[in-house]
């Protein structure tokens, strides 16, 4: 569950940067205006999704197996990961598709919009990074036990 989860995840993050990519650098104004729509419409609930999938499978793996949740550093690190991801998530990009919904739709009807969405290429850069340096860490288990308190 948790490896599907987080691939779930990871291929969402693959979509928004084409959505992303779309609308900075098509040449039609509809299309770069319905990539933005596409985005602000059908992401923010798959994504919550499979972040939270990701988090809650995280943390059952941790509670059941001998890696625990904060026995080793990069367990401890993967689940920091997760949740600064999920409230990114929620607190950032959620409230952020609005706006980024009415450029599309301005840009569908007038060929251009006021709104700077310059920016929207920091979330699926930061989003992938993350998840890629959860990945690595996953499978090269690094740095050993986290030390216990005397």
């Amino acid at each position: 569950m948790h490896i599907v989860a987080a691939s779930a995840w990871i291929g969402i993050d693959v979509l928004v940067a084409v959505l992303v990519g779309t609308g900075a650098l098509a040449t039609d104004p509809a299309l770069r205006g319905l990539a933005y729509q596409a985005l602000a419409t059908f992401i923010f609930v798959p994504m919550a999704v499979a972040a939270l999938a990701t988090l809650t499978s995280g943390v059952l793996l941790g509670l059941a197996t001998r890696w625990g949740l904060v026995r080793y550093w990069w367990v401890a690190v993967k689940l920091v990961l997760n949740v600064v991801m999920v409230v990114l998530i929620f607190m950032v990009l959620r409230p952020g598709m609005s706006g980024v919904g009415v450029a599309g739709a301005e840009l569908v009807a007038e060929g251009s919009t006021s709104a700077d969405l310059s920016l929207l290429v920091f979330p699926p850069t930061v989003s992938l990074t993350m998840l890629l340096l959860a990945t690595v860490l996953a499978v090269t288990k690094p740095w050993g036990r986290l030390r216990r308190a005397a």
